[in-house]
């Protein structure tokens, strides 16, 4: 792109510097019109596994629903408790949202169609997920209020305690692949099961560590049965209780865009990414180009994550906390760190021919 840019005359410095911010609102303006659209899918599968109709109103099909909700937010008047800590009640929810499109910068769409295609991907993903513990601990703080407090505390110890299996999961994914960069683990699939299949998770010693993934990701982005921060018994809305307006949707969309951004995770590290799941010619350029092909795929996988996440949500009864902490220590940890030692144990016998 920046190439591009300065076939248009523009010097080197200014061609990389408008490349860049095309790049990112390349990015980031079709994730916010995903997460809006993802919202009226999100409920259109509840509607339907509940034997509704869900939006059908607003716009044909209801598709216009996200929207009209979004207008409605924006329109109402934003109110700060008078004992909140003002700069820091503010703070919070744009501290959230940004977090969650940071992230997207090192995400792949497609052959080199990353922001940045940086070889500690992978480091960075963990870093950046681990930030948003604090919009969720600042906006329970400067409430001042006693319930958000509590969800944000309750909120924080839930994403720190699954971030620690997800972790582990990760390391086995590097061990295979051989590296932290998101693009080298895709490459790394093609073929990877009887130079057939293209993804970690059709390999049956990994396939575990997908299942965990997917469980602690739920976790990780509060999602049904893991939603304890909005237990309605004693915790209201959670953490947001005292936000309204565009700081209320700020934290909305914010959850949203993790989601999607665990389900890119999920198929990016088990599933191939962009790849087709069968190492076949024909599958990787039947729309019109490699890149788009790949990008098909990739939000196909991403697609099919989200609809999991939502029938989960739809079918599963809440965890109380008890149960909660029980599943990511007890659990999920160990299991975790014995599947890590199995994984670098069958890698030292088949990859380097012995322990020694």
């Amino acid at each position: 792109m920046t190439a591009f840019f300065q076939s248009l005359g523009m010097s080197y410095e200014w061609a990389w510097f408008v490349a860049t911010i095309s790049a990112i609102l390349l990015i980031a303006l079709p994730l916010m019109l995903a997460v809006a659209m993802i919202i009226y899918a999100d409920r259109k599968i509840l509607a339907a596994i509940m034997l509704r109709r869900g939006p059908n109103v607003v716009g044909p099909f209801g598709l216009l629903q996200s929207f009209a909700d979004g207008l409605k937010v924006f329109l109402k008047e934003t109110i700060i408790p008078t004992s909140a800590n003002r700069g820091l009640f503010l703070i919070a929810p744009i501290v959230t949202f940004t977090v969650a499109l940071i992230a997207w910068a090192v995400i792949p769409f497609g052959p080199n169609m990353a922001l940045a295609d940086i070889n500690v991907a992978l480091l960075y993903i963990l870093a950046i997920s681990s930030l948003g513990v604090y919009g969720v601990i600042i906006s329970g703080w400067a409430s001042n209020s006693k319930y958000p407090f509590y969800s944000a505390l309750r909120a924080a110890a839930q994403m720190v305690s699954y971030e620690v299996s997800i972790g582990f999961v990760l390391l086995s994914i590097v061990m295979f692949a051989g590296t932290f960069s998101l693009s080298g683990i895709i490459e790394a699939q093609q073929g990877h099961v009887f130079g057939i299949l293209n993804g970690f998770g059709f390999n049956p010693l990994l396939f575990p560590m997908a299942v965990i993934f997917l469980i602690s990701a739920m976790a990780e982005t509060a999602r049904t049965p893991f939603d304890l921060t909005e237990a309605e018994s004693e915790l209201v809305a959670g953490y947001q209780t005292e936000y309204s307006s565009m700081s209320f949707a700020l934290f909305w969309l914010g959850e949203y865009a993790n989601i999607l951004l665990m389900c890119a995770l999920n198929a990016i590290l088990f599933w191939g990414g962009w790849l087709p799941p069968i190492d076949w010619a024909p599958l990787y350029d039947f729309l019109f180009t490699p890149e788009i092909t790949g990008m098909f795929w990739l939000f196909l996988k991403i697609l099919l994550g989200f609809f999991i996440f939502s029938w989960a949500w739809a079918t599963l009864p809440r965890y109380r906390y008890d149960q909660l902490m029980r599943l990511g220590w007890k659990v999920f940890l160990p299991i975790s760190l014995i599947w890590v030692v199995l994984v670098s144990g069958y890698l030292m016998l088949t990859r380097y021919g012995g322990l020694l």
